[in-house]
């Protein structure tokens, strides 16, 4: 195996478990945590912003980015109007997402990955490393407007659902309060 395909082989086990996070966190009760859907909020919008400056380069990447952000948004709507809000007694507030919106972005995220990781390990096996560059950024990985279209469905989604799910849980402690 060529020396600069080994670092990806290494970021296989942290890949299995990041995908096995995000599963885990697509089915049942879920804590809400304020500050960690803050995060998440300004990681994704920082995410979409430094990803839309890739539009200055080729056009059709930023429009792949905005349509899937626009698609994720309406998509995190529905996600929010399928989700359920429940109380705890060890969790506290917790919600509980539609199962089928986190499968299915879940399965175009990596079938999207898959696919495209398909297309360049050809290339990536006979391409030597340019000058120390890593081989993904040599190959244009993000140089597909439906790969942009899909991490951008993803961005929409969660900037949208995660802003809804902190809109409604101020909403829910204001409605338990004046219900006592």
């Amino acid at each position: 195996m060529p020396a600069h395909l080994t670092q990806y082989l290494v970021m296989l086990p942290l890949l299995a478990w990041v995908v096995w996070r995000r599963v885990s966190r697509q089915f049942g009760r879920q804590p809400i945590q304020r500050k960690r859907m803050i995060f998440r909020i300004v990681l994704f919008s920082a995410i979409g912003g430094a990803l839309a400056l890739s539009g200055f380069h080729r056009i059709e990447l930023a429009e792949g980015l905005a349509g899937g952000v626009l698609s994720g948004g309406a998509l995190g709507l529905l996600g929010l109007r399928l989700t359920r809000f429940e109380v705890d007694p060890l969790k506290g507030d917790c919600y509980v997402p539609h199962p089928w919106i986190g499968a299915l972005l879940t399965v175009l995220l990596l079938g999207r990955l898959a696919w495209r990781l398909l297309v360049l390990l050809p290339q990536m096996q006979h391409a030597p490393a340019a000058a120390g560059a890593p081989v993904m950024a040599t190959m244009g990985y993000t140089a597909s407007p439906l790969t942009m279209l899909v991490i951008g469905l993803l961005v929409g989604y969660y900037i949208v659902y995660f802003s809804g799910l902190l809109i409604h849980h101020r909403r829910f402690q204001q409605s338990r309060l004046t219900a006592v």
